[in-house]
């Protein structure tokens, strides 16, 4: 146990910010050693997995727990099936690829995400066509009211976009200790039809995609669009993808004939980098923050100096902008602590 811990290099943005009491935890019985602790103390919980997906706006008052579960196993259920479980403080992308080595496809329109193993169902992480949702079994979550484990399944996880009973009702009274994903072993379903997926293919000279090749593709196209955080931080895409009836989609149509727009029903989903571009952030600074010189989606430290405020004030910024020009209000992707 550590206290006024500089938290900066357990965030992908690279702000600093201190936490009163800090841990990392590699088993379930030391994490029930700090819940213990903070709850003797009555500290406040902060989790932190890959650090990828928070903001850090001001120092926290409480306890900070690194979640360091480590492992993977795997179970053969047909010769089509195995499901591979993978514990929390497991690397998202280096899972990933320990699945794609071993020819068990599924995840590999996921490559290069950042974060841990942990906190995918969280956001229900998705990339060109595929989400969580689309591999999940079950996790396993030790309930903080009652320190029971608990396992929830796909139903009971109510995942929609960007979201899950763990953002909703059951944000802060569950920590996720380890996921079990469905997987194929022969009969893969390539899916290379969304995003640059397919001209990216056709860049490599592939014809007939393995589910390594749609990994590469997706690897090469992240890594020409979006910074790697080690090199300038960030904490990938910043706002959700705004989802709007049909009808308003329509009436912007005839006011903005270049509208992007991919109808599911009634309603469209709208591209937010696609927004934020028209109001101008494409590139923009502002002190020490920007928007990302090739995706506006990406806010980033620009200069390394940036702390959390100017950073969630940069944000609020593009929110005012794109609500006045298009009557869309964008949402944060992002945790704002």
């Amino acid at each position: 146990m550590q206290e006024n811990f500089s938290l900066k290099p357990y965030n992908t943005f690279g702000v600093e910010a201190r936490s009163r009491f800090f841990t990392e935890v590699n088993t379930i019985d030391e994490l029930k050693e700090a819940l213990t602790f903070a709850e003797t103390q009555s500290l406040q919980l902060l989790f932190l997995g890959g650090g990828s997906n928070i903001l850090l706006t001001k120092d926290f008052d409480g306890l900070a727990i690194r979640l360091n579960l480590r492992g993977i196993s795997e179970e053969n259920i047909h010769e089509n099936e195995v499901r591979v479980t993978a514990k929390a403080g497991e690397n998202w992308h280096e899972f990933v690829m320990y699945c794609l080595q071993k020819n068990y496809g599924g995840l590999e329109n996921l490559s290069l995400i950042p974060g841990n193993v942990g906190t995918s169902p969280m956001q229900n992480i998705g990339a060109y066509g595929t989400e969580i949702k689309d591999i999940f079994v079950s996790c396993e979550v030790l309930d903080l009211e009652s320190f029971e484990l608990r396992t929830f399944n796909l139903e009971q996880c109510r995942f929609g976009y960007r979201d899950s009973i763990f953002k909703q009702e059951g944000r802060g009274r569950y920590v996720i200790l380890e996921v079990t994903f469905k997987l194929t072993q022969k009969n893969h379903s390539i899916k290379t039809e969304y995003g640059a997926i397919q001209s990216e293919l056709e860049n490599l000279g592939i014809e007939n995609p393995t589910i390594q090749d749609v990994s590469r593709a997706v690897i090469n196209i992240r890594q020409s669009k979006l910074p790697n955080p080690k090199e300038i931080g960030n904490a990938g895409s910043f706002f959700k993808n705004p989802t709007i009836p049909l009808a308003q989609f329509e009436a912007l149509k005839q006011q903005f004939e270049n509208i992007q727009g991919y109808p599911n029903g009634e309603m469209v989903k709208v591209p937010a980098g696609w927004l934020i571009e028209q109001c101008g952030w494409k590139g923009k600074q502002i002190g020490n923050v920007a928007s990302h010189k090739l995706q506006s989606l990406v806010i980033i430290n620009a200069t390394g100096n940036a702390t959390g405020k100017e950073i969630f004030d940069f944000s609020t910024e593009i929110i005012n902008s794109v609500k006045d020009k298009f009557g869309i209000e964008l949402e944060r992707e992002v945790n704002i602590i």
